[in-house]
């Protein structure tokens, strides 16, 4: 829709956004009865949010493979018989939570995002979203058999773009309206109560009456103002993976109106991003501009130090903060080593055409064209860590094999593999920031939280602007899913306040 003459009647939820969250709530909020309206700030072509950009890692909890038919109905005979899924029981997904976030996550928050995930897997896939194996991704085959590990067991199909595609087919099917180019402005209230939305659209600021607003707009990770603001010194000039229109245009309103900050303001999801990468995403490449293999060979800096223990973690539980600490390196940007003995584990973003790599048969040629790196502390560097490798120790990419180094300053924990056959590759990259972790304070009903006076009436939210999840780390997986249990959440909330009127 590209203009307000098709919406004669008074709207029960606005929802603020396109994105996962925005239309898991906006689908939520239609299946319990409300007349529902999405703004998009962006142009129709760009629409979807950081959403559109994202891989597909879904993370819910799991016992079998008896939940995993429930979402994945379609599996063959050799997806189910070849391949050990494991489980990701509620116990496991809760020591992740706590454990990567240094036991800051909000209790009640973190609660509801694992108790709900399973089921709103289900839910997901039930509004035609398709998931699948994610076996190029998150298993090896070990002895002729598929092996999972981190609890991604399941990916949606197609990345961001398959899944936005299912949910806008959703939507419209529903006959839900969508406002694009119409970005939000200010939250209306009367007396205490939000009821409406100031809006530009078309050219003219337009006050659009409703009887409750979700905001699930994002953070406001593609603002370079408020990332040095929050985040600190250099996350200016760091790239964007997503979408440029995430300016934290929500938090804003809603702070202006007394909700509550929450969570980690100074903290972000960030990766390992393609050094010569644009400033925000493209949508031609989605997220193949990561780099997340590093376990399996070592990250040098300018100085041609290693920084950092590339094996301490699978990378799903270690890249959201590794991504950050490049920006604290010189020049801002670090290499990705590997040799040929690991290059068939390699994920597919790193044989891209777009891609910033350097290839040679003997270390000291590979080192001297790592551009801005000393390449005598390199190849010095290289063969410390050769040196140091624990090679009696077995070797397995699908558990923590402690096959470590021993003597140096800062050892790998696990998948220590000298670095000694040719031919020898390198991957230039620097930070590519994701979301921010900072938002505001939500209820067990998503609704909004005031800083003195309880929760605001008729304001609920999801997505990146729920603080409180996230600290310091991330899991991967984990954004898509709180986004679609707090859309879900957000849209059944405000649809039964608004009949309650």
């Amino acid at each position: 829709m590209s203009d307000l003459k098709d919406i004669k009647d008074l709207i029960d939820v606005i929802v603020v956004g396109a994105g996962n969250a925005a239309l898991c709530a906006a689908i939520s909020a239609h299946e319990h009865g409300a007349k529902v309206l999405i703004l998009e700030a962006a142009p129709e072509e760009s629409r979807g949010g950081n959403s559109r950009f994202t891989g597909g890692a879904y993370r819910f909890a799991y016992d079998g493979i008896e939940d995993l038919q429930q979402i994945c109905t379609d599996m063959t005979d050799q997806e189910v018989n070849d391949v050990d899924y494991g489980t990701y029981t509620e116990a496991q997904y809760f020591d992740d939570m706590f454990e990567l976030t240094k036991f800051r996550t909000d209790p009640d928050l973190c609660e509801i995002l694992i108790k709900n995930s399973l089921e709103t897997a289900k839910w997901v896939s039930q509004q035609g979203v398709k998931l699948r194996p994610g076996l190029g991704r998150q298993a090896f085959k070990i002895n002729g058999k598929f092996k999972f590990w981190g609890g991604l067991a399941l990916h949606i199909w197609g990345g961001g773009e398959e899944l936005m595609g299912a949910l806008y087919k959703n939507a419209e099917e529903r006959g839900i309206s969508i406002l694009y180019e119409t970005p939000a402005l200010s939250l209306i209230q009367d007396g205490d109560k939000v009821c409406g939305v100031n809006i530009m659209h078309q050219g003219k600021q337009i006050a659009l009456p409703s009887k409750t607003v979700i905001l699930a707009c994002g953070g406001f990770e593609s603002n370079p103002q408020m990332r040095a603001q929050y985040l600190g010194k250099n996350w200016d000039v760091a790239k964007v993976r997503g979408t440029e229109f995430n300016m934290g245009a929500g938090l804003k309103m809603a702070i202006d109106i007394g909700a509550q900050p929450h969570g980690n303001w100074s903290g972000c999801h960030s990766v390992a991003w393609d050094v010569n990468a644009p400033a925000y995403g493209d949508l031609d490449i989605g997220d193949q501009f990561q780099k997340h293999n590093y376990p399996f060979g070592i990250i040098v800096n300018a100085k041609g130090e290693r920084y950092v223990d590339e094996g301490a973690n699978f990378h799903s539980h270690t890249y959201a903060k590794y991504g950050g600490m490049i920006l604290q390196q010189p020049d801002m940007n670090v290499w990705q080593i590997f040799d040929n003995k690991v290059t068939n584990l390699l994920r597919s973003e790193y044989r891209i055409r777009r891609v910033t790599k350097v290839e040679a048969n003997t270390i000291e040629e590979l080192a001297e064209k790592l551009e801005g790196v000393n390449p005598v502390t390199a190849v010095n560097t290289i063969k410390a860590f050769n040196a140091a490798c624990r090679t009696d120790i077995d070797f397995n990419p699908n558990v923590h094999d402690g096959r470590c180094t021993e003597g140096l300053e800062i050892n790998k924990s696990n998948w220590a593999n000298p670095i000694d056959e040719a031919p020898f590759h390198a991957y230039h990259v620097t930070t590519g920031v994701t979301f921010t972790f900072g938002g505001i304070k939500v209820t067990n009903d998503a609704q909004v939280e005031h800083q003195f006076n309880g929760a605001i009436s008729g304001l609920y939210a999801a997505g990146e602007m729920v603080g409180g999840l996230f600290f310091d780390n991330y899991a991967s997986g984990t954004g898509l899913m709180s986004g679609a249990v707090f859309g879900r959440i957000a849209g059944r909330s405000a649809a039964n306040a608004a009949q309650q009127e």
